[in-house]
Order: structure tokens, then sequence, then C-alpha cells
């Protein structure tokens, strides 16, 4: 059923970061090749923290797995752009990370380092980091407790047991990438992609001109909802829970649709996820419309050695068929978001 779909040629703009926003891009690029990753920045844990912190360079992890979801080059590259060393000072760095830390430092930018090594890889599409400025994530707790660094948000959630108020960015008038804007204003259909609601979806919006974007943009807004809440940062949040978090840090109104999983979770895998404290995430539907967002369920997820994940293809599919079908073009001119009645189909 998947492969039926005629290819699309539209503009799609996925905004995000991390895991999900590079599961969600190999699917993607069978239906369009008119692709836009526009990707955070503030990652400062693992290969990525240890390059930010010896180097000066913004964290290339994310970027990397996206510029892999989408190359087309041999597959000898794309194996050699994961590969992790597992021995000595380099132990757990991949190489990816360390041949784009290298073209940042003979490109004037990290940006254009990035277009460097996506032209290597032969890319569909580009990938964007969401500017240019070196960012912190700072997290303030509903405790009124605060912490700095992305890595040390989940740990500091799991010791203070409550939820998180709000996170900021350092400096908090960064920048966005002039292209990130502009591919946001030309889009067809924006996605936030799933993934870390805190550390990997909102700091994209929290920077300077990226909102704004969005709100003017006449193309499609769809928020994929992650299938499990995620231990450190969301348990016990429900989808209307996700969208609230969303428009606090955004604007009401950023998104016109929330497409969450209806696959069914095998029993042994929900009790598995339980015991790590992460649990399916409840549709509260009537709680979602009350925030002017329209609920779509399509199944969407799939389980792999235990874990479980969207489905690169299906979510690809589903996305692609809600946009042909919806095909919305709003009327009104101007700054604020219409509303369903202010757009023709």
């Amino acid at each position: 059923m998947y492969s039926a779909v005629r290819t699309m040629n539209k503009k799609i703009v996925v905004i995000g970061g991390g895991h999900g926003q590079s599961t969600l891009l190999r699917g993607l690029k069978l239906y369009s090749k008119n692709l836009t990753a526009i990707v955070a920045v503030t990652d400062d844990g693992g290969g990525s923290g240890i390059l930010r912190r010896d180097l000066g360079m913004l964290p290339p992890g994310d970027i990397r797995n996206c510029m892999e979801a989408l190359a087309s080059a041999e597959p000898i590259m794309t194996r050699l752009m994961s590969y992790r060393f597992t021995e000595g000072s380099l132990a757990g760095q991949s190489f990816g990370n360390l041949l784009l830390a290298a073209l940042n430092g003979i490109m004037p930018s990290f940006d254009q380092a990035v277009a460097g090594l996506s032209q290597v890889l032969a890319i569909t599409g580009r990938v964007l980091p969401v500017t240019n400025a070196n960012l912190r994530l700072e997290a303030e707790f509903e405790n009124g407790h605060m912490i700095q660094g992305e890595s040390s948000i989940c740990q500091m959630k799991r010791q203070e047991g409550c939820r998180i108020r709000r996170v900021r960015l350092h400096p908090d008038r960064a920048k966005a990438l002039p292209e990130a804007v502009e591919a946001i204003r030309q889009a067809d259909l924006i996605v936030l992609a799933p993934g870390s609601l805190y550390t990997s979806i909102i700091p994209n919006l929290l920077v300077d001109g990226i909102v704004d974007a969005i709100r003017r943009s006449r193309a499609l807004k769809v928020y994929v909802c992650n299938v499990m809440t995620q231990d450190g940062e969301t348990e016990g949040y429900t989808v209307s829970d996700h969208i609230r978090a969303l428009f606090k840090h955004s604007c009401p109104g950023l998104f016109d649709l929330c497409l969450t999983n209806s696959s069914p979770i095998p029993p042994a895998v929900v009790q598995r996820y339980a015991q790590e404290g992460a649990e399916p995430i409840f549709c509260d539907r009537e709680s979602v419309e009350a925030l002017g967002v329209e609920i779509v369920s399509r199944p969407v997820s799939t389980v792999e050695n235990g874990l479980v994940r969207h489905n690169p293809g299906h979510l690809a599919w589903e996305l692609v068929q809600l946009h042909n079908q919806r095909n919305i073009r709003v009327v009104t001119a101007g700054p604020h978001r219409a509303t369903h009645n202010q757009v023709e189909k």
C-alpha cells in the first residue's frame, strides 16, 4: 500500500533533532527531492559534546544523522560516516563527526561546512543548522530549580521529580540561519518531527525568526507526536501536554494537525518500557481539540529489537497523503495563523 503513492516533489521542511528526525527523512526522501531538514544545535553530550568543548564548534551529531539519512553516496561512504572508533582517545567518536569538524575548520562557517559535506554525500535535499550561534540550553523546573546543558536536563529532572516548566537558550536572541527561514517561507508542508520534546524540538522554536516564519507560512503544518513518553523529559505526558508545551514556547495555533500513532504495541513491550518509566502516550482527543488542533491517528509505529519506533515508510506515506488530501492554502494574509474557517481546500 505504502509504495503505491506517486512521488510528489513538494517542498517539505522537517524541523527537529535526534533520531526521530533522521528516521522521518529516510521515508520522505522517497517522495520528494525538495527536502530541508532544520536541525537543533544545543546537543552537548557524547561525541558531539566533546567536539564542542575541544574545538568550540557546533554539535555535529544530529546534523550527521540527517545527512546519512538523505545520502545517495556509495554504501562504503555511508558506512564510513557512521563508523565509531572503539579504542583509544577516539573511542565512541564517529568518523562523520570528525569529518564535519575538519570541514568546519577550513570553511568560514558551520553551515558552509555542512553544505560541503552534503555535496560529498550527494544528499537528497538540504540539511541546515537552525542557527550558526553557539547555544546552551537551560531548563527551569516547576519547583524553581534550574540547570544549564542539554545533557544534564534529563538527569536533573529525575532528581527533582517534577515537570519542566520552561527551557531557554543562551544567548537568548540567536538569529536563525536565513536559509532556514526562507525554506520555511517557501514550504508546502512543514513537519515538526518526532523526538525529545524539550531538547530536540522546542530549541528550534526558541531561535529568533523560526516561529514567525512558521506562523506566516501558508503551508500545511503537522506535528508528529512521539509514540512513547520519555524518561527524564515527558513522564506522564498526554498528547495535549506535548502540544501545550510547544505552544507555550512558541505561540497558540502554531500547527494545524497532530499526527499520532494508532498501531497497537505488544503488552510485553509496554511492560518493559514501564520498568524504565515510559508508557504509550495517551491521546486525549477532546483536550487537543480544545487547543484548536485536529488529531489524525494512523498506524505509523513498529517494534524493532524490542524498541518502539516510527516506521519511516509508513510515517512518510501518511504525511504525504495528508498533504495531498488537505492541500491547504491560507486565504488571509498577515502574520496571524488562519482558523480552520479561513482556509480553502
